[in-house]
Parts: structure tokens; sequence; C-alpha cells
């Protein structure tokens, strides 16, 4: 159901559909237009993602420890698609990400930046909140490290 590939792995139509969600998701939804969603930092991380019918319909990046703004792997860009909420997806996205972090990275240690209204769903993975609540493009977050 899930695929993760490096950066490197992708195909072109891959990536084109991954930007698309972000873009869809985190622009258009979410009106995150402050930051810009190509970092860089994606060439250099783990694409998880799930498809349906050609569509993205989960994604997350799982960022190395040593490209991570963080002194852990950390994991961003959490997003599942609009039709295909409330049914589990980012829960079990989440568990396959810890666990490739777990057997492919070798790292047990995971920080990430939350979006407040979803730090339940992390909390109930195994993160612990460790910082206060925070601003980041107008929108509540707060770290949490598993």
């Amino acid at each position: 159901m899930f695929q993760i590939k490096h950066f490197n792995d992708l195909t072109t139509n891959e990536f084109y559909e991954i930007a698309k969600a972000r873009y869809g998701v985190f622009a258009c939804e979410q009106k995150i237009t402050m930051e810009n969603d190509f970092d860089n930092v994606d060439k250099n991380s783990y694409h998880i993602f799930s498809i349906d019918n050609g569509i993205v319909t989960s994604y997350a990046r799982i960022i190395p420890k040593e490209f991570s703004h963080y002194d852990d792997v950390s994991v961003g860009r959490v997003l599942v698609m609009k039709n295909y909420r409330k049914k589990g997806l980012a829960k079990n996205l989440m568990k396959h990400a810890i666990n490739f972090v777990r057997e492919n990275l070798k790292e047990e240690h995971i920080t990430l930046s939350a979006q407040y209204y979803i730090k339940d769903l992390y909390a109930s993975l195994g993160f612990k909140e460790i910082s206060d609540i925070y601003d980041e493009c107008n929108i509540p977050h707060i770290k949490m490290k598993l």
C-alpha cells in the first residue's frame, strides 16, 4: 500500500503527483504561501506515499538525521488528501515511516513539528511534546519527539 523511495528513485510522474498533493493541501487548503515548499531537502530525503488510481492519497517526507533541522531524523510534510481523511490513513502512514526509520536508517528517535490540531495523532504513536506552542506559517505548531 505504501511506497518509500529516496528522491533519486522517484519517477518523474511520482514526484509530480507528490508535488501536486503537497501544493493542494499546503498552499490551496491551508494557505501556506510564505514558505517555499521546495527547500532542497527533498533531494536528500525519503518519500513515503500511497497512490489510488494514479493520485497520491497520503504522503510524508523522511529526512535523515544528517540533513534534518533537528538532532534526529525528522518526518514532515505529512498529508492526507481530503477525500481520504478520517480512515486511519495518516496513522498507518506514520507507522510505516517509523518502521522505516528504525529498520532502514537504524535510528530510534524522530523529531517533528506538528500542526497543533493533529498532535493527538502523533501522541497516539508515542510522540511526546517537547516545546510550547509556536507559530509556523500562521498555524499553531508544537515540536514532538519519539
